[in-house]
């Protein structure tokens, strides 16, 4: 009867342990690839609109922001690729079920729920894969910076690959908007490494350093304003030239 007791006691603890470990939905599988998420739980939503490349909401209404990526803007002046990265969203994003993952922030200052984000069936994150197609580029902000090494390596291989806002239209436009030099992050900024002032609630003055380290900022409306990819943004001209920067030579 003792041995009875004791056998059935092991069956249950297995049982339990098996338990323990079984996956409860489908988006575990997420785990296997991003070991990084393992124990964090996702939200289940469908996307009902895009805003732009890295900002999409859903049914339920929540807004949701792209954590580790920026896409080019297309509220306001469009930048540079804007329009083909709100395009692709778009076309990859609506009217599909998403997994959300969060990694420390709940939102951002704007009230915007920061999530990784995965279509159940891809096994790269959505964030990474715009990255990686040269939709965005890397930009990691703390503390929200778990799976930042993916995303710098993501942009190194589109870089390589030319693809994207990274391809010879970008090119063109970045000599142009640097006056005469291509922007191609070799300076002492990296567009991994987007910097904004605190001076102000919306930051418009873009900097760029381009290839002769030459630190040049360019303010809404300019000439090349639309084609520059920022590396930092200032609130003011003062603020931009008290940080090394100048005004482009042809406006």
């Amino acid at each position: 009867m003792a041995g009875l007791l004791l056998l059935a006691a092991a069956i249950s603890a297995a049982a339990g342990c098996a338990a323990g470990n079984e996956r409860t939905g489908a988006w575990e599988s997420v785990w296997d690839d991003y070991p990084e998420l393992r124990g964090k739980k996702a939200e289940e939503a469908v996307v009902e609109r895009v805003i732009d490349g890295d900002t999409f909401v859903t049914r339920e209404g929540w807004r949701v922001r792209l954590i580790g990526v920026n896409a080019p803007e297309i509220s306001g002046p469009v930048e540079y690729f804007g329009r083909e990265a709100a395009d692709y969203a778009k076309r990859m994003l609506t009217g599909q079920l998403v997994w959300m993952f969060r990694d420390v922030s709940e939102t951002d200052r704007y009230g915007r729920l920061l999530r990784f984000v995965f279509l159940p069936g891809d096994r790269l994150m959505f964030n990474e894969r715009l990255v990686l197609e040269g939709y965005a580029n890397a930009a990691t902000y703390p503390p929200d910076v778990s799976l930042a090494d993916r995303f710098r390596e993501a942009e190194r291989k589109a870089r390589e690959a030319e693809a994207g806002l990274w391809g010879d239209g970008a090119a063109e436009a970045a000599e142009s908007a640097s006056g005469g030099e291509p922007a191609d992050g070799g300076g002492a900024a990296g567009a991994s490494d987007v910097a904004r002032s605190n001076a102000c609630p919306s930051p418009a003055i873009k900097g760029n350093i381009n290839s002769r380290g030459e630190k040049i900022y360019h303010v809404p409306g300019s000439r090349h304003y639309d084609r520059t990819i920022a590396e930092v943004w200032f609130c003011t001209e003062e603020e931009a030239e008290a940080a090394g920067f100048r005004a482009p030579k042809n406006g």
